[in-house]
């Protein structure tokens, strides 16, 4: 470890603080493949058909994708990739952390929080997924795993194409009870449970976003989606069947005690009621852009800086737009994974390019992780495009 801590020491000082990512590619036996992705189009099944199709990558990773028995090791986990004496060499931004974390994070992200807790994705599924929630702290404690907050923003750079149903499902109708809800888990194998009658739809709106805490059943459209959230990879799907495809009751209680995985008074508690019936939840939990500093002061220095993730106190992400031909130096309060989403030009040392195809495999040059040190001195961005805009999203972990 000794030795891969220094390779990763000696790229930060070549990359002047930045560093490099591979994608990270992970396949999901439950969704089909918007193909979105700017993958080729032979390599969406490349771990395999039974595996599932390609629909989710995942940024600046540390956290194992959970995808059953076959999952493999390193499935989900974001590499540091960089050159030794013209050889590319790799290594785990997990275990770049784990060894060196003061100096990619800071002392108190470290002492605070004890490493990078949250990621970010794209998920790009061609059609509707099951009505479903995310574990909080406490029930996520009962399997040895952390709770999951997400949130959710829609490029507009890929979202051309919208997939079958781009409209989600929050929450349930204020007056719905329990029993109702209940009903729904006792009618599971009898067909469709119809849970999504009790609850509602929102069309979703490029270049706008949602708060999905813990506990709030959502049943996410065909829309690709940028999510950051918290490091864990725990569900529980509540909705039996999806446009006639039959959603497992393992999927159900994937991350339930063994001993509750037939308990449906254990299942229900995973909901948080109040949040689900909130009559006020698009005011709560809907997120348009926000400028993360005078707009008109920005725009005259040749950009746009939005938040477009910010109603959790786990993480948050931004969208940032340097225009045609302009070159600025934007700095951040803290460490930040990238993935550019428009352009090309060069970021810090480093090129920068969003590619219009991708090999599994393939290393791209738009995803890279900016230590702390770095975003708080500012990284020099340049748009070397005449016409077209360079753009990126920025995802950050919790503030201490």
């Amino acid at each position: 470890m000794a030795k891969k801590a220094q390779m990763v020491r000696e790229a930060l000082k070549a990359g002047d603080g930045i560093v490099r990512l591979a994608p990270t590619w992970v396949p999901r036996s439950f969704c089909i493949p918007g193909k979105r992705l700017k993958l080729h189009p032979d390599d969406y099944y490349a771990f395999g058909a039974h595996r599932g199709g390609i629909d989710e990558r995942w940024f600046s990773s540390t956290t194992r994708a959970d995808n059953g028995p076959e999952t493999l090791e390193d499935e989900g986990l974001s590499y540091i990739v960089f050159d030794v004496a013209g050889k590319q060499e790799k290594v785990l931004l997990k275990e770049a952390i784990e060894e060196i974390g003061d100096e990619i994070l800071g002392n108190e992200v470290m002492r605070v929080h004890g490493g990078w807790t949250m990621y970010s994705k794209f998920f790009d599924n061609l059609e509707p997924l099951p009505h479903h929630l995310h574990h909080s702290d406490e029930k996520a404690a009962l399997v040895g795993m952390r709770g999951k907050p997400e949130a959710y923003y829609f490029p507009k750079q890929l979202n051309n194409k919208r997939g079958y149903f781009p409209y989600t499902f929050f929450g349930l109708n204020p007056g719905v009870t329990p029993a109702q809800v209940r009903k729904t888990l006792e009618n599971w194998h009898k067909g469709d449970n119809q849970i999504l009658e009790l609850s509602r739809a929102y069309k979703l709106t490029p270049g706008t976003g949602w708060d999905v805490p813990p506990g709030l059943l959502h049943a996410p459209g065909s829309f690709l989606t940028y999510e950051p959230q918290r490091a864990s990879d725990v569900f529980a799907m509540f909705q039996s069947i999806v446009w006639d495809a039959y959603t497992p009751w393992e999927l159900l209680v994937k991350n339930v005690p063994e001993d509750k995985k037939q308990d449906l008074d254990f299942i229900m508690s995973l909901i948080d009621w109040d949040l689900n019936v909130d009559p006020d939840l698009y005011r709560n939990r809907f997120t348009p852009p926000k400028p993360a500093g005078d707009p008109e002061e920005m725009r005259s220095k040749g950009y746009e800086d939005l938040w477009v993730t910010y109603k959790s106190e786990y993480f948050s992400a931004k969208e940032l737009t340097v225009f045609p031909k302009q070159s600025v130096v934007v700095s951040d309060d803290a460490a930040y994974g990238v993935i550019f989403v428009q352009g090309h030009g060069t970021f810090g040392v480093h090129s920068a390019n969003s590619p219009s195809m991708i090999r599994f495999g393939e290393m791209t040059e738009d995803e890279f992780f900016v230590s702390a040190e770095a975003a708080r001195r500012g990284v020099r961005i340049t748009n070397e495009s005449e016409f077209e805009n360079l753009v990126m999203l920025k995802h950050f972990g919790p503030k201490t």
